[in-house]
């Protein structure tokens, strides 16, 4: 075999293990109880849950801390289950945090009680939505 065809087998040979590892890291979006049961199991990896922001019958977000020295707070948040949970964050308010439709969190149990998110991912209502549009009166 030629020098060539030995290191294009190679590259080959690392590109599959590249993609058979990611591929072994993918994570799925969990529950909190489903989150919970897996902490108490012994998993330390970070779980992504999905959900919203819990909002009150006016529909404002309820339940955001902003800790004093403003860097941590805390929030409520509705999985998709239904199920509510306070989570904590170790960094300043997101800009927009309270605007967002759907956020993942993505982090473990570290009590019974608390969920403590490594990361947040917000999906903010886009500007492109569609709108009703009204004729103008000419």
């Amino acid at each position: 075999m030629k020098r060539g065809h030995i290191l294009g087998l190679g590259i080959i040979a690392v590109a599959i293990v590249i993609i058979i590892t990611s591929i072994g890291d993918a994570s799925t979006y969990e529950s909190f109880s489903t989150a919970k049961t897996m902490a108490l199991n012994g998993k330390t990896e970070a779980i992504h849950v999905v959900g919203q922001l819990k909002k009150g019958q006016n529909g404002e977000v309820e339940g955001i801390e902003v800790g004093e020295d403003k860097t941590s707070f805390t929030f409520l948040m509705v999985d998709n289950d239904g199920t509510e949970q306070q989570v904590y964050y170790n960094e300043p308010v997101p800009a927009d945090f309270k605007r967002s439709e759907q956020v993942v969190v993505i982090g473990t149990y570290k009590t019974k009680e608390m969920f403590v998110a490594e990361k947040i991912l917000m999906k903010c209502p886009s500007k492109y939505q569609e709108t009703d549009v009204k004729p103008s009166a000419s």
